[in-house]
């Protein structure tokens, strides 16, 4: 499996479509993950893009970061590892919260 790239800073009406156009030149592009909120499905204005290989999710990401996109300066990045929501919940005084 090669490197999730992440997109951000996108217009809400950005599609699949312009999003793979603009990685094809780069590499062959495997999956596009345009992420909506859970709710509204609106668009959060945020992607993940996975590439064929590392050498072309690198590729992307040094040719594409910074440039613009419907008019906004995208961010382009190695996406980070989600750590898992498994702590303990607290409330703002920092105490556990009453169950």
């Amino acid at each position: 499996m090669s490197i999730k790239v992440y997109v951000g800073n996108l217009t809400y009406g950005v599609t699949g479509p312009v999003l793979e156009a603009l990685f094809t030149a780069h590499g062959t592009v495997q999956n596009i993950q345009l992420v909506e909120h859970r709710v509204t499905a609106q668009d959060k204005g945020f992607a993940f893009v996975e590439m064929e290989t590392d050498e072309q999710a690198r590729a992307a990401i040094d040719a594409l970061d910074g440039q613009m996109l419907e008019g906004r300066q995208i961010k382009v990045t190695e996406a980070k590892l989600r750590e898992g929501r498994n702590g303990s919940r607290r409330n703002h005084r920092g105490s556990r919260p009453h169950r």
